[in-house]
């Protein structure tokens, strides 16, 4: 019988990706309602030395995949990999976040389980002995509670929507090295080039605040006192899909469904209409302040905060109101 709570192991500049320790979290509350331990499958090259900050975060075993062929991500390797472990563990679940890789992963390994995924969701749940999974619909207006019929349960959890554990290094677990056979000739897809784009302050999957604007603002000159208002706030610039095809802000901020999905604790939405692509991307926010001078405008329907007038007018003072209470 299926047992255990698996998370896909995700690492960012030698350390454990942030969104890890969010879906370890979701992972131990689940775990322990159902009485099941967590599992955890490190893969990469030279990662072994990570396995203490995973069971830190929440893990209780660790399977270690640690070959040269997984330094850099492949379809091919990592689907393979995971094969291995999941035969190996037996897992009721595999649970990876909703990023570049969790996106490409999660649903190819789903087919190879014979099971199926459910991608993007916001909370991961134990009802009747069954794992449970909730997710936005209806351009995140509505959000769905699904259970499966397949084993294991396959879901990729969107940042920010869980929130990790205290870091706990007197925790104990137990590592696991797999040895996963991988031949070089079966990994077809080949990385070519690798750019990172440059990114300055706080990243937008982890900022706690996001000042976004969108075609209301009129130009990129129009964003200097979002920027300026983030930067008060401690927070980081997003933009709308149009902002961004117009050049007004670089698509390495573009929030929305063909953009970064976001969970902040404060959005605000200035000269943003509220077009549903949008929205998809942010309703994971726990507060929306939206500040448009259309009284008819979508976005004051998802807002906790609305302010109906032309945002040069509302920004100033705002911006002076903030920087009173941050003195």
């Amino acid at each position: 019988m299926a047992n255990g709570i698996m998370v896909v192991a995700e690492t960012s500049g030698g350390s454990v990706a942030p969104i890890t320790t969010e879906v370890l979290g979701a992972a131990r509350r689940v775990a322990d309602q159902m009485g099941q331990p967590v599992q955890a499958a490190l893969l990469g090259s030279g990662v072994e030395g990570l396995a203490k900050d995973l069971i830190a975060h929440g893990a209780d075993q660790v399977y270690v995949v640690d070959d040269p062929l997984l330094e850099k991500y492949s379809n091919d390797g990592y689907t393979a990999a995971m094969q291995k472990v999941v035969a190996q563990a037996d897992p009721a679940a595999v649970l990876g976040g909703q990023t570049d890789v969790g996106r490409d992963l999660i649903p190819r390994l789903a087919f190879r389980l014979g099971s199926t995924a459910a991608m993007d969701c916001l909370n991961v749940m134990a009802q009747d002995g069954k794992v449970m999974v909730e997710r936005p619909c209806y351009g995140g207006n509505a959000r769905a509670i699904h259970s499966f019929n397949t084993s294991p349960v396959l879901a990729t959890i969107r940042s920010k929507a869980q929130d990790p554990l205290p870091r706990d290094d007197s925790r104990q677990g137990q590592v696991t090295k797999v040895d996963a056979g991988l031949d070089a000739s079966a990994i077809r897809d080949k990385i070519v080039a690798h750019e990172e784009v440059a990114e300055e302050g706080i990243r937008l999957e982890d900022a706690e605040v996001i000042v976004a604007g969108g075609r209301g603002i009129g130009s990129a000159e129009g964003f200097a006192i979002l920027e300026e208002l983030a930067k008060v706030l401690g927070g980081a610039v997003g933009a709308t899909r149009a902002a961004c095809d117009n050049g007004w802000r670089p698509v390495s901020e573009q929030i929305g469904l063909t953009g970064k999905i976001v969970g902040p604790t404060l959005y605000f939405a200035v000269g943003i209409s509220g077009a549903s692509q949008h929205m998809a991307g942010c309703s994971g926010a726990k507060t929306i302040v939206a500040i448009n001078k259309d009284p008819e405008a979508i976005v004051f329907k998802s807002s906790r905060f609305g302010i109906v007038d032309d945002y040069k007018k509302v920004m100033p003072a705002l911006l002076e109101a903030c920087k009173k209470l941050k003195a």
